[in-house]
Parts: C-alpha cells; sequence; structure tokens
C-alpha cells in the first residue's frame, strides 16, 4: 500500500482525460518503485495509458562518461521492462525545462509525477516545469525510506537529532513492496526505438574517465549485489566497514545514487537476514539515519556545497585560522593527479581514478586533507567537490556534498580541541590511519589496480 505520506503536490489543477506521465529522474529502476506505482494507480484509476519519461541531460555536474555510461545501460534494462508491462518509455534529451513541457503538450498529459530530489539543479527544472504547465503535479520520496518531509521540518543539528524521529517513523514506512502490474490501458502513441549504443556514442561529454568493469549497472545487477552482501559481508560489517586495507564494504552506494536499487528493499532484506543484530543495526544506520540525514541537510540548507551552508561555529573557526601557514599546498592539478607527499592520501585519490569509488573511511581523511593543503576552506570544498563529482560513480550525491561538509566545514560534528589551520574542525592524520589499519597494505592494494 502506498503511503499518502510519500506523495507531496506541487501543483494543483482540474482532472482531464488524457495520459499519466511518470517523469523519471532520481529513481531509475521498475521494481520497488514508489512513484511509478503511484503514477500506475492514479492511470488505473482513471482508466488512462501510463507514460513514462526520462529527460537526459547533456551536461550535469562534472558527469563524464564514466556515470552517464552506468546511468544509459541501466536505463535500457528500464526501457525494456517497462515495454514487458505495456508502459511506453520516452528517452527525451536537452534542458528539463523546456523539454518535458514541450513532451506533456505533445501527449497531451493529463497529470504528472516526478521524483523526489533535495540538489538545487533538480529542484530547479521542476519549479520551472511548474511555472511552464497547467496540469497536477505531484512529488513522490521513492528514495528515502521516510520521506524527507515527514522525516523532519527542518534542518537537523546531526544525526542524534534526525535518528529518534526516523526510527518513530520506521514502522509506519517500512512496508512491503506491491508488484507493478502489466498495464491495463494501451497507449496511442508508440515511443521511438533507442538505439541505446548510439546515444552513449552520441554524447559530447568528458570521455577522458573511462567507464569501470568491476561492477555492472541496472536493477537486475543491483539485486545480485545485494544477495552477495547479505551472504559474505554483512555478518562482519560492524567489523570490517571501516578498514580500509578490507573488502568489507557493500558496495551498493552506486547503485542507490542512481536509483537502481531501493534502500527500502535493501533494507527489507537485512531485517529479513536475522542473526548478528550489531552488524545489522551498524549498516541500518549507514543506510537509512545517514543517508537521510543527507537529503535532510541538502534539502534544507540550499548552500550545502559552499562554505555558507557550514554552521556559525565552523565558519567562526576556519576564519580565525585563514591566515595560518600551510606546511604544504597543493594545486587542483596536483591533487587530482594524486602527486602529494603522502601516500595514503595518493593512494585514495587514485582508488577513486582508477575504480570510480574510494573507500568510505578514506574519503573522510582524502577531504580534510584538501583542507589542510589548500588555501581556504572555499577552494578545499570546491577541489573536493569536482574531483567527487568527476570521478565517484555515486558523486553529484547529498552523500557527497554532505560528506564533504562534515570533513570541511563540520556540519552535523560538534567543535574539537583547536590546532592550526583546522581551528576546532575535527582532525585526522596519516598516523592516525595507520594506528588503527593495515595502511601499508590498503597502499599496496590500490597500486595494483
Amino acid at each position: 500500500m502506498l503511503h499518502a505520506g510519500r506523495i507531496r503536490c506541487l501543483q494543483e489543477g482540474d482532472a482531464r482525460d488524457g495520459p499519466i506521465l511518470y517523469w523519471m529522474s532520481r529513481d531509475q529502476r521498475v521494481r520497488d518503485n514508489w512513484a511509478l506505482l503511484h503514477a500506475q494507480r492514479l492511470a488505473v484509476s482513471r482508466k488512462e495509458p501510463l507514460l513514462v519519461c526520462f529527460c537526459l541531460v547533456p551536461s550535469f555536474l562534472e558527469a563524464t562518461i564514466r556515470q552517464y555510461g552506468f546511468m544509459l545501460r541501466g536505463l535500457s534494462e528500464v526501457a525494456a521492462a517497462l515495454t514487458e508491462r505495456q508502459i511506453p518509455f520516452h528517452l527525451l534529451r536537452g534542458d528539463p525545462k523546456t523539454e518535458i513541457p514541450k513532451f506533456v503538450s505533445r501527449q497531451k498529459v493529463a497529470a504528472l509525477i516526478t521524483d523526489f530530489d533535495p540538489l538545487r539543479i533538480k529542484r530547479a527544472w521542476k519549479e520551472a516545469v511548474v511555472d511552464a504547465v497547467k496540469l497536477p503535479i505531484y512529488e513522490v520520496d521513492a528514495h528515502n525510506i521516510v520521506p524527507c518531509w515527514v522525516a523532519s521540518p527542518k534542518q537537523e543539528y546531526g544525526a542524534y537529532t534526525l535518528r529518534p524521529k526516523i526510527h518513530r517513523a520506521l514502522p509506519e514506512y517500512l512496508e512491503p513492496f506491491p508488484r507493478l502490474r502489466k498495464h491495463p490501458v494501451t497507449a496511442k502513441t508508440k515511443p521511438e526505438r533507442i538505439d541505446w549504443e548510439k546515444v552513449h556514442r552520441s554524447l559530447k561529454v568528458d570521455r577522458s574517465v573511462g567507464e569501470v568493469d568491476w561492477i555492472r549497472p541496472g536493477e537486475k545487477a543491483a539485486r545480485a549485489a545485494l544477495r552477495r552482501f547479505l551472504s559474505k559481508k554483512l555478518a562482519r560489517y560492524d567489523q570490517d566497514r571501516n578498514d580500509p586495507s578490507r573488502d568489507g564494504q557493500s558496495h551498493l552506494s552506486p547503485y542507490l545514487h542512481f536509483g537502481q536499487l531501493s534502500a527500502q528493499r535493501v533494507a527489507l532484506e537485512v531485517e529479513a537476514v536475522g542473526g548478528d543484530t550489531r552488524a545489522q543495526e551498524a549498516f541500518l544506520e549507514e543506510l537509512v539515519v545517514r543517508r537521510e540525514l543527507s537529503d535532510n541537510f541538502c534539502f534544507y540548507n540550499r548552500a550545502y556545497d559552499r562554505v555558507a551552508g557550514f554552521p556559525d561555529w565552523a565558519r567562526k573557526t576556519l576564519d580565525a585560522h585563514r591566515a595560518d601557514p600551510r606546511e604544504y599546498l597543493y594545486s587542483k592539478a596536483l591533487l587530482e593527479q594524486g602527486r602529494t607527499h603522502d601516500p595514503i592520501w595518493n593512494a585514495a585519490q587514485m582508488e577513486m581514478v582508477r575504480r570510480g569509488k574510494m573507500h568510505g573511511y578514506m574519503r573522510m581523511y582524502w577531504a580534510k586533507k584538501i583542507l589542510e593543503w589548500t588555501k581556504t576552506p572555499a577552494q578545499a570544498m570546491k577541489i573536493a567537490i569536482y574531483l567527487n563529482d568527476k570521478y565517484e560513480l555515486d558523486g553529484r550525491d547529498p552523500n557527497g556534498y554532505t560528506g564533504i561538509a562534515w570533513s570541511v566545514g563540520g556540519v552535523h560534528d560538534r567543535a574539537w580541541g583547536g590546532r592550526p589551520v583546522f581551528g576546532k574542525i575535527r582532525y585526522m592524520s596519516a598516523r592516525g590511519c595507520r594506528s588503527k589499519f593495515d595502511m601499508d597494505a590498503y597502499v599496496e592494494r590500490v597500486a595494483s589496480l
């Protein structure tokens, strides 16, 4: 049953005849997709066809062929699965602010359903579409288990303030998914056949950052990756997840970022496993509380990728230490090439460049050292976001922006003891990493990639 709390009305409008359109964006999957399920339920109730479209933007926040390729291969699977269910899939190309209204007019759409996304650029697209079309528009949060606006009406101070709110709402929202039906009403117009390889070749994006072959895109591969994690890694997750020398992480973040896998499906499957509750609790804390905290931050703080988004205490302490001498200063080019004096940092950067995914613990160390080795916090933010969004498969994501803001600007953290450059921002050192983990093994593993 679709909980009404997952749906927000962005624009009212009179009921009229015509197909229902689901504008797919953040949640690129057919199974376990509350937005698609809501669109079908509305279409069935009105005895109307259901259409799905995706608008392929030619340039998006430093994304390269690595990210575009992963996304397109997943979307080709989505299109095939929708066709089997008698739901036409349309691939639009261009600026959503103009392409979505044109498609709505061309297809005589009666109502529009779309995904929730807290990022400024996605919200600007939706605001422009709302201004351009006069029909009912609904937004569904199919990405979070507890919808972002339900979990909290404001920016939370940290996990400790959001956690109890999430846990109170989970029993109500962590519900089983119904199946998407074969749609009973046939659309009058069929979409053009999509040559996915031709689309891939035609993209005018940065191709210097190559695609990776250690992870396969798409819903089927995502579900297989989830099964492997549950059977082989979940039992030791609380012990292995933070150790860069061990392969203890789930590797589900690219699938979650592109919406090829539902976080709610992951949580349901984890709960069904049983066994060691410590490992499950550690994983669900990351999957649910920390992920939804990132959405909360980006939704309620539009300066999520700038120094202006830092808490007051962090801005003050960083300003107080702005003129502190830096032992090392590196340009963006040297950082991008992994050419610093620190072999641990270089390994983290090269893991991201070569693999498209950096170990989660190393992302914190990596970002904090960029603060230490650049002239200003603003420059550190800009460089960290540039590198993260260019190389990470799961870049351009609330988790990435929030993680960098935590590392550089104390977001969701507290003030610590003062020190040069960092002030009261939490500090991390190579010595500290080596005292906890076998960092030589990590460096060697990255060198072998």
